[in-house]
Protein backbone atom coordinates (compact mmCIF):
# COMPACT_ATOMS: atom_id res chain seq x y z
CA UNK A 1 0.00 0.00 0.00
CA UNK A 2 1.05 3.49 -0.62
CA UNK A 3 2.33 6.40 2.15
CA UNK A 4 -0.22 7.70 3.94
CA UNK A 5 -0.78 11.71 4.05
CA UNK A 6 -2.27 13.49 6.71
CA UNK A 7 -3.30 17.31 6.02
CA UNK A 8 -4.32 19.11 9.54
CA UNK A 9 -7.63 21.54 9.34
CA UNK A 10 -7.16 25.20 10.36
CA UNK A 11 -5.22 24.80 13.69
CA UNK A 12 -2.29 23.82 11.12
CA UNK A 13 -0.72 21.62 13.24
CA UNK A 14 0.93 18.46 12.56
CA UNK A 15 0.28 16.63 16.16
CA UNK A 16 -3.43 16.64 15.06
CA UNK A 17 -3.01 13.19 13.58
CA UNK A 18 -0.89 11.86 15.36
CA UNK A 19 -3.13 9.57 17.46
CA UNK A 20 -4.77 7.98 14.38
CA UNK A 21 -1.48 7.91 11.92
CA UNK A 22 0.07 6.09 14.94
CA UNK A 23 -2.79 3.43 15.11
CA UNK A 24 -2.17 3.13 11.39
CA UNK A 25 1.51 2.20 11.18
CA UNK A 26 1.31 -1.05 10.39
CA UNK A 27 -1.04 0.02 7.07
CA UNK A 28 0.93 2.58 4.86
CA UNK A 29 3.98 1.93 2.51
CA UNK A 30 7.20 3.54 4.54
CA UNK A 31 6.24 6.45 7.16
CA UNK A 32 3.49 8.05 7.20
CA UNK A 33 3.55 11.97 6.40
CA UNK A 34 1.85 14.35 8.67
CA UNK A 35 1.99 18.11 7.44
CA UNK A 36 1.31 21.04 9.26
CA UNK A 37 0.59 24.41 8.02
CA UNK A 38 3.15 27.10 7.17
CA UNK A 39 1.80 30.47 9.05
CA UNK A 40 -0.57 28.25 11.17
CA UNK A 41 1.05 25.89 13.78
CA UNK A 42 4.15 24.08 13.35
CA UNK A 43 5.64 25.24 10.15
CA UNK A 44 7.08 28.89 9.91
CA UNK A 45 5.50 31.35 7.59
CA UNK A 46 5.99 31.36 3.81
CA UNK A 47 5.47 34.73 2.09
CA UNK A 48 4.60 32.98 -1.09
CA UNK A 49 1.86 31.27 0.04
CA UNK A 50 -1.05 33.36 -0.58
CA UNK A 51 -4.03 31.21 -1.49
CA UNK A 52 -5.67 27.63 -1.12
CA UNK A 53 -3.66 26.94 -4.93
CA UNK A 54 -0.59 27.91 -3.40
CA UNK A 55 -0.81 25.44 -0.26
CA UNK A 56 -2.20 22.79 -2.87
CA UNK A 57 1.38 23.29 -4.67
CA UNK A 58 3.59 23.36 -1.38
CA UNK A 59 1.99 19.92 -0.57
CA UNK A 60 3.04 18.77 -3.55
CA UNK A 61 5.68 19.76 -3.90
CA UNK A 62 6.51 17.57 -0.56
CA UNK A 63 4.93 14.50 -1.22
CA UNK A 64 6.64 11.46 -1.60
CA UNK A 65 7.00 10.06 -5.22
CA UNK A 66 4.16 8.20 -6.94
CA UNK A 67 0.16 7.39 -5.50
CA UNK A 68 -0.77 8.30 -1.49
CA UNK A 69 -3.62 8.16 0.32
CA UNK A 70 -4.87 11.31 1.51
CA UNK A 71 -6.41 12.16 4.78
CA UNK A 72 -7.61 15.05 5.25
CA UNK A 73 -9.59 17.38 8.21
CA UNK A 74 -11.68 20.46 7.87
CA UNK A 75 -9.53 22.88 5.61
CA UNK A 76 -6.94 20.01 5.02
CA UNK A 77 -10.09 18.55 2.98
CA UNK A 78 -10.36 21.44 0.66
CA UNK A 79 -6.77 20.89 -0.13
CA UNK A 80 -6.93 17.20 -0.74
CA UNK A 81 -10.12 17.07 -2.88
CA UNK A 82 -8.00 19.97 -4.96
CA UNK A 83 -4.93 17.59 -5.34
CA UNK A 84 -7.79 14.33 -5.81
CA UNK A 85 -9.06 16.51 -9.06
CA UNK A 86 -5.30 18.23 -10.04
CA UNK A 87 -2.98 15.63 -9.88
CA UNK A 88 -5.41 12.20 -10.03
CA UNK A 89 -2.16 10.04 -10.75
CA UNK A 90 -0.72 10.69 -7.28
CA UNK A 91 -4.45 9.79 -5.34
CA UNK A 92 -5.04 6.44 -4.54
CA UNK A 93 -7.75 6.95 -2.14
CA UNK A 94 -9.16 9.89 -0.50
CA UNK A 95 -10.34 10.00 3.63
CA UNK A 96 -12.88 13.44 4.30
CA UNK A 97 -12.86 14.10 7.35
CA UNK A 98 -14.94 16.93 9.41
CA UNK A 99 -14.69 18.77 5.57
CA UNK A 100 -16.61 21.44 3.47
CA UNK A 101 -14.71 19.17 0.95
CA UNK A 102 -14.86 23.03 -1.21
CA UNK A 103 -18.71 23.86 -0.90
CA UNK A 104 -20.78 26.20 0.38
CA UNK A 105 -21.30 25.57 4.14
CA UNK A 106 -23.98 28.18 4.99
CA UNK A 107 -26.49 26.97 2.74
CA UNK A 108 -25.99 23.18 4.36
CA UNK A 109 -27.05 24.20 7.46
CA UNK A 110 -22.96 24.65 9.36
CA UNK A 111 -22.26 27.21 11.74
CA UNK A 112 -19.59 30.20 10.38
CA UNK A 113 -16.86 29.63 11.88
CA UNK A 114 -14.59 32.34 11.08
CA UNK A 115 -15.39 34.80 13.67
CA UNK A 116 -14.83 32.66 16.49
CA UNK A 117 -11.82 31.17 14.75
CA UNK A 118 -10.21 34.87 13.61
CA UNK A 119 -10.03 36.32 17.24
CA UNK A 120 -8.47 32.90 18.83
CA UNK A 121 -6.10 32.62 15.56
CA UNK A 122 -4.95 36.25 15.26
CA UNK A 123 -1.35 35.38 14.07
CA UNK A 124 -3.01 33.42 10.56
CA UNK A 125 -2.43 34.36 7.16
CA UNK A 126 -5.34 36.41 6.16
CA UNK A 127 -5.56 34.92 2.50
CA UNK A 128 -6.97 31.70 4.64
CA UNK A 129 -10.00 33.65 6.63
CA UNK A 130 -10.87 35.24 3.00
CA UNK A 131 -11.05 32.15 0.81
CA UNK A 132 -14.09 30.86 -0.94
CA UNK A 133 -13.09 28.07 -2.76
CA UNK A 134 -16.18 26.55 -4.54
CA UNK A 135 -15.56 22.95 -5.78
CA UNK A 136 -19.26 22.27 -5.77
CA UNK A 137 -19.41 21.74 -9.54
CA UNK A 138 -16.21 19.45 -9.68
CA UNK A 139 -16.66 17.43 -7.06
CA UNK A 140 -18.26 14.51 -9.74
CA UNK A 141 -14.94 14.50 -11.05
CA UNK A 142 -13.02 12.86 -7.89
CA UNK A 143 -11.86 9.40 -9.18
CA UNK A 144 -9.88 8.03 -5.58
CA UNK A 145 -12.60 6.42 -3.51
CA UNK A 146 -13.42 8.22 -0.61
CA UNK A 147 -14.59 7.86 2.63
CA UNK A 148 -16.33 10.72 4.18
CA UNK A 149 -16.54 10.55 8.10
CA UNK A 150 -18.50 13.25 10.12
CA UNK A 151 -19.79 13.87 13.84
CA UNK A 152 -22.93 14.36 14.46
CA UNK A 153 -21.98 16.89 17.43
CA UNK A 154 -20.32 19.09 14.41
CA UNK A 155 -21.60 22.45 14.02
CA UNK A 156 -19.66 23.44 11.37
CA UNK A 157 -19.64 20.51 9.34
CA UNK A 158 -22.81 18.91 10.21
CA UNK A 159 -24.64 15.64 8.82
CA UNK A 160 -26.48 17.68 5.82
CA UNK A 161 -23.23 18.73 4.31
CA UNK A 162 -21.52 15.42 4.79
CA UNK A 163 -24.28 14.09 2.73
CA UNK A 164 -24.12 16.55 0.40
CA UNK A 165 -20.57 15.60 -0.15
CA UNK A 166 -21.30 12.07 -0.50
CA UNK A 167 -24.01 12.50 -3.34
CA UNK A 168 -21.45 14.60 -5.24
CA UNK A 169 -18.71 12.91 -5.00
CA UNK A 170 -18.99 9.02 -7.37
CA UNK A 171 -18.81 6.39 -5.04
CA UNK A 172 -18.17 7.98 -1.84
CA UNK A 173 -18.85 5.64 1.68
CA UNK A 174 -20.24 7.92 4.43
CA UNK A 175 -19.83 7.14 8.07
CA UNK A 176 -20.59 8.70 11.08
CA UNK A 177 -19.38 8.78 14.73
CA UNK A 178 -21.53 9.23 17.30
CA UNK A 179 -20.72 12.12 19.71
CA UNK A 180 -17.90 13.01 17.55
CA UNK A 181 -17.35 17.35 17.30
CA UNK A 182 -14.96 18.65 14.70
CA UNK A 183 -11.74 17.80 16.48
CA UNK A 184 -13.00 13.98 16.55
CA UNK A 185 -10.09 12.74 14.41
CA UNK A 186 -8.07 13.70 17.04
CA UNK A 187 -9.98 12.84 20.40
CA UNK A 188 -11.84 9.81 19.11
CA UNK A 189 -8.86 8.13 17.25
CA UNK A 190 -9.14 4.96 18.04
CA UNK A 191 -13.01 5.29 16.33
CA UNK A 192 -11.73 6.80 13.12
CA UNK A 193 -8.27 5.10 12.76
CA UNK A 194 -10.97 1.88 12.60
CA UNK A 195 -12.49 3.80 9.92
CA UNK A 196 -10.16 4.58 7.95
CA UNK A 197 -8.00 1.61 7.68
CA UNK A 198 -11.11 -0.51 6.50
CA UNK A 199 -11.28 1.90 3.52
CA UNK A 200 -7.50 2.07 2.76
CA UNK A 201 -8.05 -1.74 2.98
CA UNK A 202 -10.70 -2.36 1.19
CA UNK A 203 -10.45 -4.05 -2.66
CA UNK A 204 -11.22 -2.33 -5.89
Amino acid sequence: MPPIIYLPGAGGTLRFWQPVAERLEDVGLGPAVRFGWPGFGDEPADDRIRSVAHLVNWVLARMPPGPCDLVAQSMGGVVAALLALGHTARVRRLVLCATSGGVDVARLGATDWRPAYRAEMAHVPDWFVADRTDLTARLRMIQAPTLILYGDRDPLCPERLARFLAGRISGAQLACIHGGDHTMAHDRSEEVAALIRAHLRAPG
